[in-house]
């Protein structure tokens, strides 16, 4: 039974973490949160795969933060153009 229930619901390999990452609210805020990660690497808080899943999460979030600054700066030229 054990074995059918291990084929079928694969074991879980993520865990929670918890270590400080500052706020992201700009692009400028990028170098606070690398350092983060990095310290959090070196003191053994997290592994260096937990930080690379973290990095992509915090890169996607990056582009989010660009793009929506870029319609925002997009919107004002063309009200100014008007």
């Amino acid at each position: 039974m054990k074995l059918c229930l291990d084929r079928l619901l694969s074991p879980c390999r993520d865990r929670s973490i918890t270590f400080d990452l500052p706020t992201i609210e700009t692009a400028d805020d990028l170098p606070k949160a690398t350092a983060a990660q990095l310290r959090a690497v070196s003191l053994g808080e997290i592994t260096p795969s937990e930080a690379a899943d973290i990095g992509k999460a915090v890169s996607a979030h990056i582009d989010a933060i660009t793009a929506a600054d870029l319609s925002r700066r997009l919107a004002e030229i063309e009200g100014i153009r008007r």
